[in-house]
């Protein structure tokens, strides 16, 4: 029987600690909190979204980075096995808008306590509150893990097989502290620089933070280069991401579902800026022709008193200030020129990105150990047998959705299978 280690207590790690135990090992899960899955507790605003249930062959259209190294990850335990085994094991699902999957309960609770039950049955060894200090090879094998226990001396303790499912380095008051990076660079591994993704972004325009607490739905944002000597200057750019959805000002810049999903489309090396589209069901003209007709219909009234039916209300005394129209000009003085540019405002409100909000603030990371160093068809080491890595330790990432939930289930269950092998 192979003795196996799994390093955390998140999901790729009970689900890779689960399936090496029903593949007949040993396995022991090293965690160093108190309890397991820390992070799943706030995935989903606490809701857990436990996958997508999007056709299979669809998913990877929302990997960002490297999805053909997860294919026969996510083949050999897709969304459909995800959710069966959850049901089955009397965890009951829902399927919301975008085809996100969530706890009937509403609480991710549920999802931690009906994974960790089923690996106790299956006879995993859980120690908590203990931290693993190295892992050791020997003649290119995984040899033996070092750790340290509350006041107790420092121990190690020979294995067949280690799987590292540490997580990256997002929201590290959950343990996510990078230390898989560590363990996988003194095995010669090469690590894709972290960086926050799924994160809110902070803009330079002070009237975003006038805007704070202010939720728009049903609108446009575009992402574009936004370097001096980029295409943008030179013809008609096309946009890094373009989505649509709802989007939230914060004291900082933005937030909320469109800005999140569009972060991982983002490069710490490039300038960028948002352009959003606050009418994006109507084209230019026929906005024109809206702002027009309300123009018509209050010949004689001031323009700060005509616009109120276009924005929320903590939005118009900002659009009138950066439509440059003076609010107190009557509606029948304003130039065709004005009221078209007004409608360009409306359909390009443009916000100068100056970076992201921090890892404890990104729901993912970005990066992590190399995929090239990796066999995708089992998640071991090409370097080091008998080491295995599982989850967001690795350079993949997706969009929000309950894909990134779905990239842990399939690479440690691959990894747990594997790993017994």
């Amino acid at each position: 029987m192979k003795k196996i280690a799994v390093i955390g207590c998140g999901a790729a790690g009970m689900m890779a600690a689960l399936t090496a135990a029903q593949g007949s090992g040993s396995v022991t899960i090293f965690e160093k909190n108190e309890k397991p899955g820390k992070k799943i507790y706030i995935t989903g605003k606490g809701r857990c979204n436990v996958t997508n249930a999007c056709d299979v062959s669809d998913y990877f259209n929302f990997v960002r980075r490297n999805p053909r190294f997860l294919y026969s990850a996510v083949y050999d335990f897709d969304n459909t096995a995800v959710m069966d085994f959850f049901e089955n094991n009397g965890c009951h699902l829902k399927t919301e808008r975008g085809e996100r999957v969530f706890p009937v309960s509403d609480h991710s609770s549920d999802i931690i306590r009906t994974l960790f039950d089923a690996v106790k049955k299956a006879g995993v060894k859980v120690e908590f509150g203990t931290e693993i200090l190295s892992i050791e090879s020997s003649q290119g094998a995984v040899s033996a893990v070092t750790y340290s226990k509350d006041d107790e001396p420092i121990t190690r303790e020979e294995f067949d097989s280690v799987i590292v499912c540490t997580g990256g380095m997002s929201y590290p008051s959950t343990g996510s502290t990078g230390d898989g990076y560590k363990f996988a660079k003194s095995m010669g591994h090469t690590i894709v620089d972290p960086e926050p993704s799924l994160v809110p972004f902070e803009i330079k325009e002070p009237w975003c933070k006038e805007l704070q607490g202010l939720s728009l739905k049903n609108v446009g944002l575009k992402m574009f280069f936004d370097d001096e000597n980029s295409e943008n200057k030179k013809k008609k750019a096309k946009p890094v991401y373009d989505g649509f959805g709802e989007m939230l000002f914060t004291h900082f810049g933005v937030s909320g579902p469109l800005v999140l999903t569009s972060s991982c489309y983002y490069q710490k090396k490039r300038n960028y800026k948002f352009v959003l589209d606050l009418k994006p069901a109507l084209t230019d003209e026929q906005l024109d022709k809206r702002v027009l007709r309300d123009f018509e219909d209050n010949l004689n009234k001031s323009f700060k008193n005509v616009v109120g039916g276009l924005f929320p209300s903590k939005l118009i005394p900002v659009m009138i200030r950066l439509s440059g129209i003076d609010p107190d000009k009557k509606v029948n003085e304003i130039t065709k020129e004005e009221r078209l540019g007004f409608v360009k405002l409306i359909k390009n409100l443009p916000m100068t990105i100056t970076g992201t909000r921090s890892f404890n603030e990104a729901i993912i990371t970005k990066g992590g150990v190399n995929v090239k160093e990796i066999n995708p068809s089992t998640m071991e080491s090409k370097l080091v047998s008998g080491l295995f890595f599982a989850g967001e330790v690795i350079d993949v990432d997706t969009e929000t959705g309950g894909y990134n939930l779905q990239v842990a289930w399939s690479t440690g269950h691959l990894a747990g299978k594997s790993a017994v092998i």
